[in-house]
C-alpha cells in the first residue's frame, strides 16, 4: 500500500512539475534528495552500532541484568497479579530495564512475553496489560540513543542538550499514564 501511495505522489510531482515548466529542477531535487538520505542514513547507522555496542557491553558486564533486579519490587506494586508468575515478572523487568536504557528494539519482544504472560490471567489481567501499554508508550528512557544519533546526523552542535528534557517528559509522561490508566479504571469499576 505504501508503494503505491509513493508511487502515485511520485507522478503527480511529474506532471506538475512538467505543467509548470520545472521538470529540470523536479529531476535534481530528486537526486539531491536521494543523496541527502543516504548521506543521512549512513551517519545515523554508525552512530546506532555505537550505541548498540555501548548497550551489548552492558549487558555483557551485568548492568542490564542489575537494572532489571533492582526494578522488580516496583514492578511487583505495577503489576501485582503478573509478579506471582516468576516468567512473566522476569519479562516485565527485562523490557522496561531495556526501555530505560534506550533500547526499544531489545524491549519489543521482552514486551510481548510480558502481554502474553499478563494476557493468561484473563479479565483480571486487563487493568496491568493496560499499565503495561502505557509504560511502553511513554518509554521513560535514561539514556536515548536513537534521539542523540538523530540529531547527530542531523548536525546538531550538541546532540546531547536533549537529556534533561527527555528525562523530564518522558518521566511526566509516565506519571500521566499511568495516573489516567488508574482514573479510567476507577471510572469504569
Amino acid at each position: 500500500m505504501t508503494g503505491v501511495l509513493i508511487t502515485i505522489l511520485f507522478l503527480l510531482s511529474m506532471y506538475f512539475s512538467a505543467l509548470s515548466g520545472h521538470t529540470v529542477q523536479a529531476g535534481g531535487a530528486v537526486l539531491d534528495g536521494a543523496q541527502d538520505g543516504l548521506r543521512f542514513c549512513l551517519s545515523i547507522t554508525g552512530a546506532l552500532c555505537f550505541w548498540c555496542a555501548l548497550m551489548e557491553l552492558m549487558d555483557r558486564i551485568g548492568l542490564s541484568a542489575r537494572l532489571a533486579d533492582a526494578l522488580r519490587p516496583l514492578l511487583r506494586r505495577l503489576f501485582p497479579l503478573a509478579a506471582v508468575h516468576p516468567e512473566t515478572l522476569a519479562a516485565l523487568s527485562e523490557n522496561v530495564s531495556a526501555n530505560l536504557l534506550g533500547l526499544g528494539n531489545a524491549a519489543t519482544p521482552a514486551g510481548i512475553r510480558a502481554a502474553r504472560g499478563i494476557a493468561r490471567l484473563g479479565e483480571t489481567g486487563f487493568d496491568e496489560l493496560g499499565r503495561l501499554v502505557v509504560l511502553n508508550t511513554a518509554s521513560l528512557q535514561l539514556l536515548p540513543g536513537t534521539i542523540i544519533a538523530l540529531r547527530a546526523a542531523a548536525g546538531a552542535a550538541a546532540p546531547y542538550d536533549v537529556m534533561g528534557a527527555v528525562w523530564l517528559s518522558s518521566l511526566l509522561s509516565v506519571f500521566a499514564g499511568l495516573g489516567a490508566a488508574a482514573f479510567f479504571r476507577r471510572l469504569w469499576r
